[in-house]
């Protein structure tokens, strides 16, 4: 009859030196990407879209450096997911390969609405925000050009995202971005453009 006493004993010493040993790897924190920065390159191409700006067809190239931060700001969950805005600044390089200009460089920034789900590798995002730049303008020579060097624009960004292994990202989204001179110079066509962006972002 003492052996059952102390089979009870040892594993009632047994089981906490378990839960013990066991505790550090739960207690390590997943990785989270809402709480680190981001750097994205991305490439796309755009066609001029509308009627309200410039008749002249266009196809812009943008390559942009995007930095995103951390979130800034939670709205909630929502369908098993988190809700939060982060900031998003980028550098624009921009050819354009059919069109009078052949360029346009410039910065931007904007906020970014993204739901992410529970596992933390899937993302809906939707970004919107503008900013300025250059480019050769020509539309003191050629009717529909724009009419000066110095621009402004802004842009709307909706997509998707999946972060893979190694904090390494990938991602497809619709880019829509308008370009003019919001009226600083007389000849003023603007330029609406729309098409694909893919991304690929490394967190840190």
């Amino acid at each position: 009859m003492w052996k059952f006493p102390s089979l009870l004993s040892a594993l009632a010493v047994a089981a906490p030196m378990t839960l013990r040993a066991g505790a550090p790897e739960l207690a390590v924190p997943r990785y989270d990407p809402l709480a680190h920065w981001e750097f994205d390159l991305e490439s796309g191409a755009l066609w001029r879209v509308g009627h309200g700006a410039t008749p002249l067809n266009y196809t812009v190239l943008p390559q942009m450096l995007t930095l995103k931060s951390p979130t800034a700001l939670r709205l909630g969950r929502i369908a098993g997911g988190d809700l939060v805005v982060r900031n998003r600044f980028s550098l624009l390089l921009e050819p354009i390969v059919a069109g009078p200009e052949s360029y346009y460089f410039g910065v931007s920034g904007s906020g970014c609405l993204e739901w992410w789900n529970a596992r933390r590798n899937f993302s809906l995002f939707f970004a919107a925000g503008g900013g300025l730049g250059w480019m050769d303008s020509r539309g003191h020579e050629i009717a529909g050009a724009q009419g000066q060097d110095l621009n402004f624009h802004w842009l709307l960004y909706p997509g998707v995202r999946y972060l893979g292994r190694n904090r390494m990202s990938v991602s497809l989204g619709l880019y829509f971005q308008h370009v003019s001179n919001t009226g600083l110079d007389e000849i003023n066509p603007g330029l609406n453009a729309l098409g694909p962006m893919l991304s690929v972002g490394w967190h840190f």
